[in-house]
């Protein structure tokens, strides 16, 4: 059953991606989509097995991968709880995703294609869940990375479409080369990189040295900070964060897809999967702490001012990923994966329902030429407010058991250390700005004026700047606008619901949405989670932040709703009671909200720092060392040299016999004058 969950994606991406011409668009799309309903049919039934009901723990051996002395790999798939958990996070939203992309891609003449890259992506993410090694985790965590090029490039047509996948290619793998050193550490330090081995050689290497780097580093906390660098490029943390906003280029199902349950997730996972080795260095746990308040508290303060609807979304993951590793760093590695859990759901939830927004809106993105949308659209706009409220951590929505926990869990480390203090205010504060830029998104897209009205589509140039456009190139999409418009420029929108196929997903991610919490905190985070997680967290003898949390002052754990009441209050003032405010506010302090509009301009420092350097030194190398060295030393000098001389000899070359017997004379004279004048020789 387990290889079944795993491998049913991987024979829908090779369906589509070999047969998907000869078979059709349909069939692909009816083929991946069946493949992953029966996958995430099985890993439900895993989790019920594995999670609830505290079924055995298995890791069947598929076969052996590569064996190098004291290397052995093997194709193994570790099924415990938390492997339990991602497979349905992983499966479910894949599902409803696959589901949802047949009505928004029903245009797209590479439907196969898209298809296959989706069940591709799904593969690798179940690889990298079910891994039993740090070798075969690798794999899947490389795989990812893959499919996510191929997806956010997909209309490959669009050079920001491109730029965006090359950019997210680029900066995972510098994060992705730390998670590599990371692991030839803890190879080198436990002669393994298995699980089982590597966990229970960890804590005998609690006080032990490396040299390297010219000095003696704790062996511990040096690897698990380059294994924590691994996590902050895929799950875009601070620092590491550029490409996450520009993967909104890719369609809106894979945003959905990325955002909710697999790339961006995969950092918190194996963080959590190694909590027996993190938990060996307070070091590296600190550092998970502050680097996951930092980007909570960045994220949400850039996307207080975005106008692009999926790129607030697309902030709003990163910051609550930055949750998730609060609430790993102060030891609460349950905590972080039940925010993972609700966060698939709701977050999955406002993609979709963005996609369903931007049909309706025919492809537009700016949240500043909506508005009115919620009297056309109300069954969208009702599941986007689900997922808002379970957002900003509404009582009793998934999002209030998740978040609070890990913001009251960070209090109860703040009594010990700087750390948790630190991640503590910043997670408080970044609830009151979740909360603000949550509710500016509902306010701008579905109340006040309809701006749709307005919006003049005559020139083909202001279309393809007004509009960030998904299923169709600049051209193609104005003269789609120009065909459908009232002959004088200006398109007729009449926004509309999305078909059943867009919609249905909605409908049982809401239910996530609003109940994940409810009826899973025992298990995950309640009394019974030792007997759910069953070894497959670390924990610690007493457990002592799970038992810490629930004795905080009460003030402490009500401040996270408050401030989401507050956040409310103010985008209700500034969106609906006075529309006016922020564009006066930012008339006032032009430089602070240049400073967010513009993302703390960490693109134009690190252009400026690493990507015009870069292009010098290639520059340097190219123009200087290839072409005005090599190329003119080397190939085009002797080259040009031997072409010159073989012009002159042809030159010779008349076919005149009166020229050649001349020739013949001058030889002639010369070997004579050679042998009878002597100063010559």
């Amino acid at each position: 059953m387990y290889s079944a969950i795993v491998f049913l994606p991987l024979l829908g991406f090779l369906i589509a991606g070999l047969l998907g011409r000869k078979i059709g668009d349909r069939a692909s799309e009816i083929v991946t989509t069946t493949f992953l309903f029966i996958s995430c049919a099985l890993s439900w039934i895993t989790f019920i097995r594995v999670g609830l009901n505290g079924g055995s723990f298995s890791a069947p051996v598929l076969a052996n991968w590569m064996t190098s002395g004291a290397l052995q790999v093997d194709w193994a798939l570790r099924v415990d709880t938390l492997t339990a958990v991602m497979l349905v996070v992983v499966t479910t939203v894949s599902a409803l995703v696959h589901l949802y992309s047949v009505g928004y891609m029903h245009e797209d003449p590479s439907r196969s294609r898209f298809f296959a890259f989706l069940s591709l992506f799904t593969f690798a993410m179940l690889m990298l869940v079910t891994a039993d090694n740090l070798a075969q985790m690798f794999f899947g965590w490389e795989g990812v990375g893959l499919a996510s090029y191929l997806l956010i490039g997909f209309w490959y047509e669009k050079p920001s479409a491109n730029a965006a996948a090359i950019k997210a290619f680029v900066v995972n793998r510098i994060g992705d080369f730390g998670f590599a050193l990371g692991i030839f550490l803890v190879f080198m330090l436990t002669k393994s990189i298995s699980f089982d081995t590597i966990f229970a050689a960890a804590p005998g290497l609690a006080n032990k040295t490396v040299h390297v780097f010219g000095g003696d580093w704790d062996a511990m906390t040096l690897a698990c900070l380059l294994l924590f660098m691994g996590a902050m490029g895929k799950s875009a943390q601070f620092l590491l964060h550029t490409w996450l906003p520009d993967a909104m280029e890719g369609p809106t199902p894979v945003s959905a897809l990325i955002h909710a349950a697999t790339m961006v997730t995969a950092g918190v996972f194996m963080v959590a999967r190694l909590s027996p080795l993190f938990e060996q260095s307070e070091t590296a746990l600190a550092v998970v702490t502050v680097v996951g308040a930092t980007t909570a508290f960045f994220a949400a303060t850039v996307g207080l001012v975005q106008n692009d609807i999926k790129r607030v979304i697309a902030y709003s993951t990163c910051s609550q990923l930055g949750y998730m590793f609060v609430g790993l760093g102060v030891g609460g590695y349950s905590l972080g994966i039940f925010h993972l859990f609700t966060h698939a759901f709701f977050k999955a939830l406002l993609f979709l329902g963005a996609g369903s927004v931007i049909h309706a809106m025919h492809h537009e993105q700016d949240m500043r030429h909506m508005g009115g949308l919620w009297k056309k659209i109300p069954l969208t706009f009702a599941t986007m407010t689900v997922g808002t409220l379970a957002l900003t951590g509404f009582p009793l929505t998934a999002g209030y058991f998740s978040k609070d926990a890990i913001i009251e869990a960070a209090y109860a480390a703040g009594l010990h250390s700087q750390a948790g203090f630190y991640g503590y205010v910043l997670t408080v504060v970044a609830a009151g700005l979740t909360s603000f830029y949550s509710w500016r998104l509902v306010f701008m897209t579905f109340f006040g004026k309809a701006r749709w009205e307005e919006v003049d589509h005559s020139s083909a140039a202001a279309m393809a700047a007004v509009h960030a456009h998904d299923h169709e190139s600049p051209a193609e999409e104005v003269a789609a606008d120009e065909a459908h418009g009232d002959g004088h420029g200006h398109h007729a929108l009449d926004p509309h619901e999305s078909p059943n196929t867009m919609m249905i997903p909605l409908y049982v991610l809401s239910l996530g949405a609003l109940f994940a919490g409810l009826i899973f905190k025992g298990a995950f985070i309640g009394e019974g989670l030792t007997e759910f997680w069953r070894g497959s967290l670390y924990f610690g003898a007493d457990n002592h932040i799970m038992h810490e949390m629930e004795e905080i002052p009460r003030l402490a754990g009500l401040l996270p709703t408050l401030m989401m009441v507050f956040g409310f209050v103010v985008s209700f003032w500034f969106y609906i009671v006075s529309p006016r405010t922020p564009v006066r506010l930012a008339e006032r302090f032009p430089g602070l909200y240049q400073f967010l509009l513009n993302k703390w301009y960490f693109d134009e420092l690190y252009d400026a720092m690493f990507v015009q350097p870069a292009f010098k030194l290639g520059r340097l190398f190219w123009k200087g060392g290839d072409g005005a060295i090599i190329d003119r030393l080397g190939p085009d000098g002797i080259a040009a040299r031997v072409q010159d001389g073989a012009g002159w000899m042809a030159r010779l070359q008349t076919g005149y016999i009166y020229n050649y017997a001349f020739a013949m004379l001058i030889g002639l004279a010369a070997i004579i004058t050679y042998f009878l004048v002597p100063w010559v020789r």
